[in-house]
């Protein structure tokens, strides 16, 4: 039986030619944050359940959600609830067939990205 001939090619040729967009990372992040406020879920249903076992349970969970790390997590988590909003109205936005044209895509995801984090801080200054 006669070797096939390998022919050496690049295992993702378009990787060394794409260019990151705003709207194609956009896209990303909305779904890395709609599954990471997951953690946010879990950790808040936790506290609840751990509210109604006891005093113990309460303490143990309510002493990780209110540690550097619990505020940190839930405040990533709420920067992930406000930029999947915001994201959200922006497809619906898509949706009815207004600002499909590249720049206005872009700025459109400009405004996802800074005012998930206008709208996080203001929401942490006001708690």
């Amino acid at each position: 039986m006669a070797e096939a001939k390998r022919i050496q090619r690049p295992l993702s040729p378009h990787l060394q030619i794409y260019r990151p967009q705003i709207t194609s990372i956009t896209s990303i992040l909305t779904r890395i944050t709609g599954n990471a406020m997951l953690v946010a879920v879990v950790l808040i249903v936790w506290w609840l359940v751990a509210a109604a076992l006891g005093e113990e349970a309460y303490e143990t969970a309510n002493g990780f959600i209110t540690s550097w790390f619990g505020d940190l997590v839930m405040s990533l988590s709420l920067l992930g609830m406000w930029y999947h909003f915001l994201a959200g109205i922006r497809h619906l936005i898509w949706d009815r067939g207004y600002a499909l044209e590249i720049k206005k895509a872009e700025m459109l995801g400009i405004v996802c990205l800074v005012g998930s984090v206008v709208l996080t801080l203001i929401t942490l200054i006001a708690l």
